[in-house]
């Protein structure tokens, strides 16, 4: 059974964590969430002899998908995800970049994910789960064999994802971790859209939001 590794890289003035995710046996790779400075994540995969083959994104916001449709053209390779409920910010990626000063180009993915479908990398499947709250059609991407979820918005290191954008439903994000994420095992590392790696069993213990004494 080949496992994934993840290599982290935060990316953009939003320090977004854009991991690339590799198949040992192939070294295959996907990028997930490129935001942006592209140069740096091909670099990274260069480093590390990785061939890419996949852009994943697991919502539509800008600093996790304003550079998927560059990193598309300039490897050729498929975008897939997230769930089709995100098309409305995909849409507006450019219109938003210009607002912030941020390059970002539209975004129209090859592939549109949902609940119980899966994605490969090289040699390895990773389950895709449909986790609505910070973004409507927000997805997390797991890999049972490794005992590793990317996560993006949805949880974070004592945090959870914010709820006060278009489409943010607080009441949606915790029950998508409740609901989804804690069934998956306590010993499952995650890495989140921002910020340090973490695991469920400490999150469950200590996260003030959805730890098992506050639900």
């Amino acid at each position: 059974m080949s496992e994934i590794k993840a290599l982290i890289n935060p990316v953009t003035p939003f320090q977004q964590n854009a991991p690339i995710i590799y198949c040992e046996e192939t070294k295959k790779c996907g990028f997930v969430d490129p935001g942006g400075d592209l140069n740096l994540l091909l670099a990274s995969a260069a480093k590390n002899d990785l061939i890419p083959e996949k852009i994943f994104l697991t919502h539509g916001h800008i600093d996790h998908a304003a550079g998927a449709t560059e990193l598309a053209s300039t490897l050729n390779l498929k975008i897939i995800g997230p769930h089709i409920d995100d098309k409305f910010l995909l849409d507006e990626l450019e219109a938003q970049g210009s607002m912030l000063g941020i390059s970002a180009q539209n975004c129209s993915p090859d592939i549109w994910l949902d609940d119980g479908d899966t994605i490969s990398v090289g040699n390895a499947e990773l389950d895709v789960l449909l986790t609505p709250g910070h973004t409507p059609g927000h997805v997390i991407f797991f890999h049972k064999p490794s005992k590793l979820a990317i996560v993006g918005d949805v949880l974070f290191a004592g945090s959870v994802g914010r709820t006060d954008l278009p489409g943010g439903d607080y009441e949606q994000l915790i029950k998508s971790i409740k609901n989804k994420l804690w069934p998956l095992g306590e010993d499952i590392a995650f890495i989140p859209g921002h910020g340090p790696a973490s695991n469920f069993q400490i999150e469950r213990a200590t996260n003030p939001f959805v730890s098992d004494s506050n639900l």
